[in-house]
């Protein structure tokens, strides 16, 4: 049996974290799940992750979480990505910002790398190096340590995640979009055996606005005028994808997933 991963979609406030709380480590024995992925940065109130929040989602079982275009909107954050191992923001940030942009880690397949790059369209509050010419320079590196490379593309268009998928189809494991907090209909396997998904959607309430409340995003759009958003608690679910990989860091298989998790939001 090769390696079996499971990449979580994009953790939306506190429902998002309850449900990695109630349902995670039932999910991994389940599935023989061997590492696990997220992408955190809706985590803390739905915009960025806190140092708080990053700590008790690695002690509830993620090994590797990662981040996006929110990478450093908690202010505690800075300092934190810095010293964390299991914290992973872009790798196209430029070389002096806190913390990195891949890492390695053991499996009882041997080394897994986790890339994480963000997309260049439309966020207009980071404007990052290109992560398409960063991408073979970084893997000329990560090749000498291990063949299993996993890469997290958080970008916010279709069209750029699908570019991605074929400029890195044979150089990696795997290519898993973020951002959209949608879960997509088109996980497969491209011909050179690396495994792709547009977006593997999220964890928290699915009756919800990218997890958040429906009636105050609503009213922002009516109103033009800004508001807190706040957490939304029915219907939720983790949601994701399980992939396989063989030692020589072929994709074998990668198969989508809804969990339903019950609960309410807490009194």
């Amino acid at each position: 049996m090769g390696l079996r991963i499971l990449s979580l979609g994009e953790i939306v406030g506190k429902s998002g974290v309850y449900c990695i709380k109630k349902s995670l480590k039932r999910f991994c024995e389940e599935n023989r799940i061997d590492f696990v992925i997220a992408n955190g940065e809706g985590a803390t109130g739905g915009f960025g992750l806190g140092k708080n929040h990053a700590v008790y989602l690695n002690k509830l079982g993620i090994d590797a979480i990662t981040t996006g275009e929110k990478s450093f909107y908690k202010k505690d954050m800075v300092g934190h990505m810095a010293k964390a191992s299991s914290m992973i923001r872009p790798a196209n940030y430029p070389p002096s910002v806190p913390g990195r942009g891949w890492r390695t880690y053991e499996t009882r397949l041997g080394t897994i790398a986790v890339v994480n790059l963000l997309g260049q369209s439309d966020f207009s509050r980071v404007h990052l190096s290109n992560p398409f010419s960063l991408l073979p320079a970084l893997l000329e590196r990560i090749r000498e340590i291990t063949p299993i490379i996993f890469l997290q593309f958080h970008a916010a268009t279709t069209a750029e995640k699908n570019s991605m998928f074929f400029h890195a189809d044979g150089t990696v494991s795997a290519v898993v979009g973020t951002h959209a907090k949608v879960l997509t209909a088109d996980a497969r396997i491209f011909p050179k055996h690396t495994a792709v998904i547009t977006d593997n959607g999220r964890c928290g309430s699915i009756a919800s606005v990218g997890g958040l409340e429906p009636s105050i995003e609503i009213r922002k759009f009516l109103t033009q005028i800004p508001e807190r958003s706040e957490d939304a608690w029915e219907e939720m679910e983790l949601q994701g994808v399980v992939i396989e990989v063989e030692q020589d860091g072929k994709a074998s298989s990668i198969e989508s997933f809804r969990y339903p998790v019950e609960g309410e939001e807490p009194i």
